[in-house]
């Protein structure tokens, strides 16, 4: 099934706006986790370096096999890959007593399966 002209333009502000949230949350782990407010980035500094990691890689997934038409059907495995890692981030908040601060990571998963869902 190919996409209508203005469901790519929506797939594409999708796209973008995830790769441009992870990829600011994963250099601000990686280099600047001190300004991070969140009280788990202090008591688990390997933990922010691996998010950080995951997020970056998932910034560049989401967008870049697109933009250079090199096996765009990456987009899909990094959107469920965004989604994998946004329900770990769910799970983790949660068994912390920290649930209310999981409406972001709500977000990037309705927006990634809606990325998963338009480039199928």
């Amino acid at each position: 099934m190919k996409a209508s002209k203005t469901m790519n333009v929506w797939l594409w502000i999708a796209q973008g706006l995830l790769a441009a949230a992870l990829l600011l949350t994963g250099f601000m782990k990686l280099f600047q986790p001190q300004a991070l407010p969140f009280p788990w980035v202090k008591e688990l500094p390997q933990l922010v370096v691996l998010t950080g990691v995951a997020d970056i890689l998932g910034g560049i997934g989401i967008i870049l096999p697109a933009i250079l038409r090199i096996r765009p059907g990456l987009v899909v495995l990094a959107a469920y890959g965004i989604i994998a890692l946004m329900a770990a981030a769910m799970v983790f908040h949660i068994a912390r007593g920290e649930a209310a601060s999981i409406g972001f990571n709500i977000f990037m998963t309705v927006v990634a399966g809606f990325v998963a869902w338009g480039r199928r």
